[in-house]
């Protein structure tokens, strides 16, 4: 028999409903036709995973801090290969513009 695959709102739903107490573990395991222990595995891990919903304001400020970082090192980025390109394009020219063969570098 293929192992069931619960998404994460189903399991928060019924541990709530097991932590609300109107019902017992089993009955409500019984309604909802799954195993009594994977029941008590995901109130287990509910519970012993319940601060991080109030740490979450905090990931989610840092993830944003991170965010902004490295929007802004890309920005640097960009800004500079466009003044490389600048340059090489006027000293191309100015090759050019004396005569010069341009250089070739080898390509890695």
């Amino acid at each position: 028999m293929p192992r069931s695959s619960y998404s994460a709102e189903f399991k928060a739903k019924i541990v709530l409903e097991v932590l609300q107490g109107e019902k017992e573990l089993n009955v409500i395991a019984a309604e909802q036709g799954v195993n009594p222990n994977m029941i008590r595995n995901w109130k287990k891990e509910f519970i012993s995973n319940a601060s991080q919903v109030f740490d979450e304001k905090k990931q989610v400020k840092e993830a944003h801090r991170k965010e902004v970082a490295l929007k802004k090192e890309k920005e640097q980025m960009l800004r500079t290969i466009g003044q490389l390109t600048l340059e090489r394009d006027f000293i191309q020219g100015a090759f050019r513009d004396c005569g010069i063969p341009v250089p070739k570098f080898p390509q890695d």
